[in-house]
């Protein structure tokens, strides 16, 4: 019976997916160990290593269907470690005590690693296919709404417009950041491992390094240039990775969720009858997916942090930082699964009102918009003595309850030198967007090369 959240029969599809799951699961953890010993039975078959008869009968021996699930769980709650169980079956399939030559001169780090790698591999597969998603998501945002003004914020308080394409642009930048980091860490984190007890490939008298070449190249994986047992900064590098695409899921959730209350109502998370609902409050439409990104993104990022604690391993072969890995690693890519998931359902079917976007920017009767009359006057009165003139006149104005425009207008220092028309377009919000659309533009033609 499931205990843990992601997999929960009940929440399980929320925080997580069946796909990641299925990265992660004990048969794919466990099929990896069988690939290896497969491998490494055909290349140091190939090399003479060990028997080709062995090596033959040690491959027609190597399938996930033949491994007893059960009987390595009784083995491993033994032994303390899966691999020492599988190699122990395989063995025993293998007719004329040929199994004895299965697992030649590796060690049980060595498979459990590569094993792990190898799941990383598919698991970065899913992630990137949803960052993918995600920044078209965005790139139709970013270009539906280039030009649509909405109120920027600063501290929760309103300050001077923005575009919603602007916003969402912004975000789109940071995820192709992002789909960058994913393809740079690759190389250095899809790399196998095979060195033996303590790494320098002792029991291999010969043909050691060209097993580790053959082996790897078997798997699809970059050669070590040197053992990393305990050192483990690339399985830190993709907690971090996680943790920073984690960092942005949750800024769009947070935005989203702040948009959505009664008082702003500027977007809101795709309609479903029922969605959201309240069991006592029916006007309410609760953000529920940005809620779920949230509480999953937290805990990724402490996984994060733990991944860097199993970096302090001790010699060439650890005393329990290892294993935090083995914790921490499956359930950050999970959680993480499950935010992204949520995120491409947010972004896929946003629903944006514009005319509440605009309702807000004239909430404040023209007070958002001190900053671009301060500077229209800044070249006849100077910048610093219209920061002070215009600060008063928004006390005034606040106190008063009359639209800035008009207390501009009435001013005579302000009045000598522009009459209201001018200064009415110096309270538009549509003419202080700054340089909005340029920037958009821009982040939409990197996408659209990385999509290229």
């Amino acid at each position: 019976m499931a205990a843990g959240i992601i997999d929960s029969q009940i929440f399980g599809n929320i925080f997580s997916t069946d796909a990641m799951r299925d990265v992660w699961s004990d048969r794919n953890r466990t099929r990896h160990y069988v690939e290896f010993e497969r491998a490494l039975a055909v290349v140091q078959g190939r090399l003479g290593i060990i028997p080709q008869e062995a090596a033959d009968e040690i491959v027609s021996n190597c399938h996930i269907d033949k491994i007893d699930m059960e009987q390595l769980r009784e083995q491993t709650e033994r032994i303390g470690y899966p691999v020492l169980g599988v190699v122990t079956q395989i063995n025993g399939l293998c007719r004329d005590k040929l199994g004895e030559f299965v697992h030649w001169g590796a060690t049980t780090q060595d498979i459990t690693d590569t094993a792990t790698v190898m799941q990383i591999r598919e698991a970065l597969e899913i992630i990137d296919e949803d960052l993918k998603a995600i920044s078209e998501a965005l790139v139709s945002l970013s270009t539906r709404y280039r030009d649509t003004p909405v109120i920027g914020r600063s501290n929760l308080q309103q300050a001077i417009p923005v575009t919603f394409g602007f916003k969402t642009a912004a975000i789109l930048a940071g995820i192709e950041r992002h789909r960058e980091r994913l393809a740079q860490l690759r190389p250095r984190v899809l790399m196998g491992e095979f060195g033996g007890a303590c790494g320098t490939l002792a029991s291999i008298e010969k043909g050691a390094m060209e097993t580790q070449a053959g082996l790897m190249e078997e798997l699809g994986l970059a050669q070590p240039d040197i053992a990393w047992h305990t050192v483990r900064d690339t399985i830190a590098e993709v907690g971090a990775f996680l943790g920073l695409v984690g960092g942005s899921l949750g800024k769009i959730a947070m935005d989203v969720k702040l948009m959505m209350q009664h008082e702003v109502a500027e977007v809101y998370e795709p309609f479903a009858p029922g969605r959201g609902s309240s069991s006592t409050m029916p006007q309410k439409r609760n953000p529920i997916s940005s809620c779920y990104i949230h509480a999953a993104i937290s805990v990724v990022r402490q996984h994060s942090a733990s991944l860097m604690d199993a970096m302090v391993a001790d010699h060439e072969r650890s005393t329990g930082p290892w294993e935090i890995e083995w914790i921490a690693l499956p359930e950050a890519f999970c959680l993480l699964a499950g935010a992204l998931r949520q995120t491409r359902f947010v972004l896929e079917g946003l629903e944006v009102d514009e005319a509440n976007m605009r309702t807000n920017i004239d909430l404040t009767n023209g007070l958002v918009m001190s900053e671009a009359v301060m500077m229209g006057l800044g070249p006849y009165i100077g910048r610093e003595y219209a920061h002070d003139l215009v600060y008063d006149l928004c006390r005034e104005a606040i106190q008063s309850k009359r639209p800035l425009l008009d207390l501009l207008v009435d001013h005579p220092e302000i009045s000598a030198h522009l009459d209201r028309p001018a200064l009415a377009h110096l309270c538009d919000p549509a003419n202080y967007l700054g340089q909005a659309g340029v920037m958009v533009d821009k982040v939409l033609s990197r996408a659209a090369k990385h999509a290229a």
